[in-house]
């Protein structure tokens, strides 16, 4: 079977187009985060896989990794194990990662999940709302790196390396440092 080669050029260009804007909505701020009250991460009540509600102000005072996946997420599932070892080594300088579940699998479901991947941080099973609050979930894994202040340093949605990541995590310990020499 030949094939047109005007079709396969006109095909190749609307990927090409479609990968471009979808690029660019990636990389443009969110409607959210950041402008959320002078960059201030909202804050939230969610369930624990135990249970137990957690706040994200629980955790003020602290730098926050906080990140929103799916069990479903292909990306989510490499990046995860780089956060049981990130926080196993910045734990110690107060950094705790948080994981939101945005997917609509059962609570048993998700647990499972984080234990076969070995999960050292507390997983909260996510709510549409809390999403909203952050621009909107659009895109998994998204990930919010919050200083010790409540205010949100950066943000990354897809997957990022792992150097990428640790440099995100420093950012958050020497900026709340530098911030909590200031005061």
């Amino acid at each position: 079977m030949k094939r047109d080669p005007f079709v396969i050029i006109g095909v190749a260009m609307v990927i090409a187009l479609m990968l471009v804007f979808g690029f660019k909505l990636a990389k443009r701020p969110s409607s959210g985060a950041g402008q959320m009250q002078n960059g201030t991460a909202p804050d939230f009540t969610l369930e624990s896989l135990e249970g137990k509600s957690v706040r994200l102000s629980d955790y003020h005072g602290k730098p926050v990794v906080l990140n929103f996946w799916a069990t479903w997420c292909g990306p989510c599932k490499i990046e995860m194990p780089w956060f049981v070892d990130f926080q196993k080594q910045y734990g110690s300088a107060g950094v705790q990662f948080l994981g939101v579940a945005m997917d609509d699998a059962k609570t048993e479901d998700i647990a499972e999940f984080a234990k076969s991947m070995k999960v050292n941080y507390p997983i909260l099973i996510g709510k549409e709302s809390v999403g909203d609050a952050y621009g909107g979930v659009q895109f998994l894994p998204e990930t919010f790196y919050i200083d010790r202040n409540g205010k949100i340093v950066d943000k990354a949605f897809g997957l990022k390396g792992r150097g990428e990541i640790e440099d995100d995590i420093k950012k958050i310990i020497g900026q709340s440092s530098v911030a909590q020499t200031q005061k």
